[in-house]
């Protein structure tokens, strides 16, 4: 039975990136040892693009309002790229400490439910 989800970052500081999750983002965790965290996450979707190459994934992070959002992270002394409006959604990127970044979108689109957990699969 699928009963979630889970994404992975790799990182070449880890431990700068994780806490970046925790303390900046706040998003609820776990220790599975060793400083190993696993973040919970709002209900999620997953969309399939056309693509030249297959084993291409993209993640990004949904919020309600981009611009909020936007002004919660310089809070935290986090710069993010100027907003872009790909017609599906307000996209942007925020750099973390690890050197990689991250996208934030406000969706436009139609959201599915989320799926029960009890579905059977």
């Amino acid at each position: 039975m699928i009963n979630g989800a889970h994404a992975v970052i790799f990182s070449t500081d880890a431990e700068a990136d994780r806490a970046f999750l925790r303390d900046v983002l706040g998003l609820p965790h776990v220790d599975v040892g060793e400083g190993w965290l696993i973040f919970g996450l709002p209900p999620s979707e997953v969309a399939v693009h056309p693509s030249e190459k297959n084993d291409v994934y993209g993640f990004h992070l949904m919020c309600t309002d981009v611009d909020q959002l936007i002004s919660e992270l310089a809070e935290h002394g986090v710069a993010c790229d100027p907003v872009q409006d790909m017609g599906w959604g307000r996209l942007t990127e925020a750099k973390l400490p690890g050197g990689g970044s991250l996208s934030f979108y406000e969706p436009r689109h139609p959201r599915p439910a989320a799926m029960p957990v009890d579905r059977g699969l």
